[in-house]
């Protein structure tokens, strides 16, 4: 009998987009499963238990053993950097890490401000661009600071861009392009290294792609 495996995944898109392909590769989940408000479900039919989260959260429940996998963002990943092994790309929730700002603006010449809910990433990013900058923690809308006067520029995720164009930003620069990731707790892949490569096998397999 299989070991059962537990899996932190987060809400909403990624969420949705997940539970198509984990379906694509023939884990029987229930089709009530997407509407549920359960945080902890557990599968009659695979052995499969499952943690629901805020994104930001699954990298955190894995790393520290209460979730053998996740489903993360390479966003997430990038910005927590846990201790766990990233096992393949699944393709999904597609988007990019980007710099914006209102138009036809220069920022600040004396510490500029830079908003984010990723402050390391922005950090990093401008650290790189030889530039010293103040980082603002944000941890929603922050479309909203420069159009306040709170940063000259934010750091998010842009998907069609459509949020920006609502609020009169555009983009400067991409700083990077983002899909999910399946991740593993590095002590949960050898205790169920069965369980998780046929997971990852399967999976390819309906992504079409080879080890």
């Amino acid at each position: 009998m299989k070991e059962r495996l537990t899996v932190a995944m987060p809400k909403g898109r990624i969420f949705d987009e997940a539970v198509e392909l984990l379906r694509k590769a023939d884990y029987q989940l229930p089709p009530e499963f997407e509407d549920t408000r359960k945080l902890i479900i557990e599968l009659e039919h695979e052995p499969l238990r499952f943690i629901l989260s805020k994104p930001m959260d699954v990298p955190t429940y894995v790393e520290h053993g209460v979730a053998d996998i996740g489903i993360a963002g390479k966003d997430v990943m990038m910005e927590e950097e846990r201790d766990v092994y990233e096992l393949l790309d699944l393709q999904i929730s597609a988007c990019h890490l980007a710099v914006a700002g209102l138009p036809n603006t220069e920022m600040s010449k004396v510490a500029p401000k830079i908003a984010s809910k990723y402050p390391n990433i922005a950090s990093q990013y401008f650290r790189e661009q030889g530039e010293q900058v103040e980082i603002i923690k944000l941890n929603g809308s922050i479309e909203l600071a420069p159009m306040i006067g709170l940063a000259d520029r934010i750091v998010d995720i842009v998907s069609t861009g459509q949020t920006l164009r609502e609020n009169g930003l555009v983009e400067y620069a991409t700083i990077k392009k983002v899909t999910s990731r399946l991740i593993a707790n590095p002590v949960s892949y050898r205790l169920h290294e069965r369980e998780i490569t046929d997971m990852v096998a399967r999976l390819r397999n309906v992504l079409n792609v080879h080890a």
